[in-house]
């Protein structure tokens, strides 16, 4: 039995609002098709063979429930980077169905959320999935200040761009984000 383990959280660029690009990673120790999935995911792969190995990993193999929420989660993030925001929020469902305190799960639903520009129910999910902790609090981070800019708080924007930064000093999309941003003292 293959075991899954998510390592990190869908990012939502500004790139992803104008129509282009998302990433994520997750891991799967062990061996079968849900590895072949979690693989796809890591590797940053988006095609359809990938989704379709993973469909048939989560109808075909025999997984625990963590390891067939995570494969859930591996598909919804393909999907994600397809930009098929509706599967990926269906997969991310179909994760928090089995296991409802997988993190991952609902920061990934929040990134499809700000992908489809449906800011405050993404705010809203990521804000679970960090309370519920996760590997990469980075990007949860990063995308919620992608979402707070467009719903026009722009001090919480700034602070979550500010959080990203300081939670991976090496990431230059939150630098580039905080970039833009004057700061005034009153």
């Amino acid at each position: 039995m293959a075991s899954v383990k998510t390592l990190s959280v869908a990012l939502v660029s500004s790139l992803l609002l104008a129509g282009t690009g998302a990433s994520a990673s997750t891991l799967v120790i062990g061996g079968g098709l849900a590895k072949d999935c979690a693989d796809a995911a890591i590797d940053g792969r988006s095609d359809e063979a990938s989704v379709t190995t993973c469909t048939a990993a989560i109808e075909t193999e025999i997984l625990s429930f963590r390891d067939r929420a995570r494969t859930y989660v591996n598909r919804g993030v393909l999907r994600l980077r397809q930009h098929d925001f509706d599967a990926a929020v269906r997969d991310f469902d179909a994760a928090t169905d089995i296991d409802p305190n997988l993190g991952e799960a609902f920061v990934n639903r929040g990134a499809a959320y700000v992908g489809a520009r449906r800011f405050g129910e993404g705010l809203s999910q990521i804000d679970r999935g960090l309370a519920l902790g996760v590997k990469d609090p980075q990007k949860a981070f990063y995308n919620r200040g992608m979402a707070n800019e467009q719903l026009g708080d722009l001090a919480a924007a700034y602070r979550d761009y500010a959080r990203a930064s300081e939670l991976d000093p090496d990431w230059a999309a939150p630098k580039a984000e905080l970039a833009r941003f004057t700061v005034r003292r009153p």
